[in-house]
């Protein structure tokens, strides 16, 4: 199953599950009513506002933390292309014989990287990354060893420090592909929903029948928000999708001619 589809059926079922929550809440303030009388209900509305508070708080924190890793992500992509871009021009600096070997390693490597955050799923992107490790591995010892035959001209000086800060970042990426927010956040965050949908029915329950345009809003609001900040959790799997950024390594791999 595909994190997209996961997260979908997370979604889905915690609208199912609000819904049964609100439901609940309002047959038990009914049947609290009936006991005790509206006299009971006097004082409750502190617990509801710090409740609501709590969540309220929860979602802005994980969409913030969602938000911001979603652009450290895209910019990371910017990066990597000026860094590859800034390499591949300082291959000029080597003795002519030793150029078109590396440079048509190079066009090898940016494709590798591009196939890599194309890839369906979690195996594929294990081997496109052994893939990317093993590339890295061969341009280094190749540019390093062209480097000794360049004489005066300063190779090493300029392109090893390029060819580093290329590496790092596609590095630096691949640890961002791992970092999320923690699971249990997620199951936090779904936990205060239902509570709040418990006590909204509670509180829906003295207007006597269902408010069913409140019950919908509040449970799709709910659910479509924490949806997207799943969906900017893991951009290349859902409806927000990185792949149009990856146009600045396209137009790098473009320019190496």
């Amino acid at each position: 199953m595909t994190i997209a589809q996961e997260a979908f059926l997370y979604v889905a079922g915690g609208f199912a599950a609000m819904l049964a929550m609100m439901e609940l809440g309002r047959r038990l303030s009914l049947r609290r009513r009936a006991i005790a009388g509206a006299a009971s209900e006097s004082g409750l509305g502190a617990v509801d506002a710090a409740v609501f508070g709590l969540l309220g708080l929860m979602v802005a924190f994980a969409f913030s933390g969602a938000h911001a890793r979603f652009e450290w992500r895209r910019g990371l992509i910017v990066e990597e292309a000026n860094d590859i871009g800034t390499a591949y021009l300082r291959l000029d600096l080597l003795p002519a014989a030793a150029q078109p070997a590396l440079r048509e390693k190079f066009r090898v490597y940016v494709d590798s990287r591009l196939t890599t955050y194309a890839a369906p799923d979690l195996a594929s992107l294990e081997r496109h990354l052994a893939r990317t490790d093993t590339l890295q591995q061969e341009l280094w010892a190749d540019a390093v060893a062209a480097s000794r035959q360049s004489g005066p001209m300063p190779a090493p000086m300029l392109l090893l420090p390029a060819l580093n800060a290329m590496f790092d970042v596609a590095n630096t990426r691949t640890r961002a592909i791992m970092m999320h927010t923690p699971k249990v956040i997620y199951w936090l965050l779904g936990a205060l929903a239902l509570t709040t949908a418990l006590l909204a029915g509670y509180d829906m329950a003295g207007n006597g029948a269902r408010n069913w345009v409140h019950i919908l809003c509040l449970t799709t609001v709910l659910t479509i928000t924490v949806y997207v900040i799943v969906d900017l959790e893991y951009p290349r799997s859902g409806l927000i999708d990185l792949r149009p950024y990856d146009q600045a390594i396209i137009d790098a791999r473009a320019a190496m001619k």
